[in-house]
């Protein structure tokens, strides 16, 4: 079976105030990788726009109103020191939400393998009622809600390698026992949770975190005894990943010290998982990177992984 991969032009018109990380460049990296020969059967679509009645699955509605609310007509609007809004930002981040909702359900309805989404913003740091982290609505968390809504799955499973903790996705599920999320991350650093200790209400968080400067033998290693044994006991029907980038070793970030045969090789390990209890369906949404050479080695490596590679 196929992959789909879903984006929209729209993702590159949520403008950042010049020399920040969180850039269109991000996007038109990845097309450019995408554009290689070697993905000439990568099925592709357009990103359709989310409804709200989505986001309000896992996000409160005063923030959501209030959101829309302040969506500038013109300039910049700034939430926090890292993050703005700009007139395209809205559209984008729709468009985020309605493809990771839609990859989910062409995967749930067997049209495809599994999907990567490639939008921007990112949204893994977006909590319940508050922005953060360049994010605004959490796209992962909100494709598993709707995959438990519309498809009655019961056990959903989020898995994030960015180099940040996903606080939000952990904050939405904290006391959650039908959703595990599984984190990799750098500690310290942004946001600053993460600790292995974090473990939800239902023991269904699994924090791995990583030392500043480990590589790809410390990863590969929290995977295999942390992660991947935890996701097995769980025996998710559904695997969500949260495909940042930037535990890359060339990323600005962050001082991790992944290369693109690690994140080849997880993605591997977790489509394993994924054909033993959840029919093989994997859904990945981008998150970070901000290295743009990094970032094209590295969703090489991802999608092809995930093309069957």
């Amino acid at each position: 079976m196929s992959t789909l991969l879903l984006s929209h032009k729209a993702c590159l018109d949520h403008v950042t105030p010049p020399g920040h990380p969180e850039r269109p460049d991000r996007l038109r990296a990845v097309e450019e990788a995408l554009s290689h020969e070697r993905f000439q059967f990568l099925v592709r679509d357009q990103a359709p726009e989310g409804d709200l009645d989505l986001v309000t699955l896992c996000h409160n509605e005063h923030y959501v109103t209030e959101l829309r609310h302040i969506a500038p007509t013109s300039g910049l609007v700034y939430i926090d020191g890292d993050t703005s809004m700009s007139p395209g930002t809205w559209e984008a981040v729709m468009r985020g939400v309605g493809g990771a909702v839609a990859a989910t359900e062409a995967v749930m309805a067997g049209e495809h393998r599994n999907a990567f989404v490639a939008v921007r913003p990112p949204g893994h740091h977006a909590e319940i009622g508050k922005p953060m982290g360049f994010c605004f609505f959490d796209n992962v968390a909100i494709a598993a809600r709707h995959a438990q809504r519309k498809y009655g799955i019961e056990r959903a499973a989020i898995v994030d390698f960015d180099v940040h903790h996903g606080n939000g996705t952990q904050d939405i599920f904290w006391s959650d026992p039908t959703v595990m999320y599984c984190s990799t991350h750098q500690m310290p650093l942004f946001p600053g949770t993460g600790a292995k200790g974090e473990r939800g209400d239902h023991d269904t968080i699994v924090n791995a975190p990583l030392a500043s400067e480990d590589g790809g033998p410390e990863f590969r290693s929290a995977f295999e005894n942390l992660i991947l044994p935890q996701l097995e006991k769980f025996s998710p029907e559904l695997l969500i990943i949260s495909a940042g980038f930037d535990a890359h070793y060339r990323d600005p970030l962050a001082s991790l010290n992944l290369r693109a045969e690690d994140y080849a090789w997880v993605t591997r390990k977790l489509m394993d998982l994924a054909d033993k209890s959840a029919g093989g369906r994997v859904v990945s949404v981008l998150e970070g990177g901000y290295d743009l050479q990094g970032l094209k080695e590295s969703v090489t490596a991802h999608v092809g992984a995930l093309m069957g590679a």
